[in-house]
């Protein structure tokens, strides 16, 4: 893809961020999602109006993209986001195959504004029982019935 391309998909993404924020949608992120330089998905902040700690930009964007083309994967796609993923957009993005990302502002830049992602990316990496939420494991061997299942499941579609 051509620079000025990619540059026109970030500076939607940006326009997202202000404009969603300026109508009171939720904080300063925007992100766009496209296929071959055309966009399949827009996507802003709407974790404060939808009361929903999982409607970040990048998160709705995908759930838009993958209704869209009515599958799971999006390979093939490129992400333009206004600002660095956070920990829950990052695996999200990997989950969903994109192929790039594309970002205006650092984590760091977002820690300024009262955005501080760096916590949540020092938690994953530390062993359960020294995370700030205690995870207390519970019935694994009854669980284990269902990824059985899913092992033997001769119709099951792989992601």
């Amino acid at each position: 893809m051509k620079t000025d391309d990619a540059q026109s998909l970030m500076r939607q993404a940006i326009r997202l961020s202000l404009e969603k924020m300026d109508q009171g949608q939720g904080g300063p992120f925007g992100a766009v999602i496209a296929l071959e330089g055309r966009i399949i998905s827009e996507g802003y902040n709407q974790v404060t109006s939808q009361n929903d700690p999982t409607a970040h930009a990048e998160i709705v964007a995908i759930r838009r993209a993958c209704e869209t083309l009515n599958t799971f994967s999006l390979a093939g796609c490129d992400i333009y986001t206004s600002c660095e993923p956070c920990p829950m957009c990052l695996s999200a993005i990997y989950w969903a195959r994109i192929d790039q990302i594309y970002y205006a502002n650092t984590r760091q830049d977002a820690a300024m504004i009262g955005f501080d992602d760096e916590f949540l990316y020092r938690e994953v990496s530390i062993p359960l029982e020294h995370r700030q939420i205690p995870t207390i494991r519970l019935l694994e061997h009854e669980a284990m019935a269902a990824f059985e299942a899913w092992t033997n499941k001769p119709d099951k579609i792989r992601y």
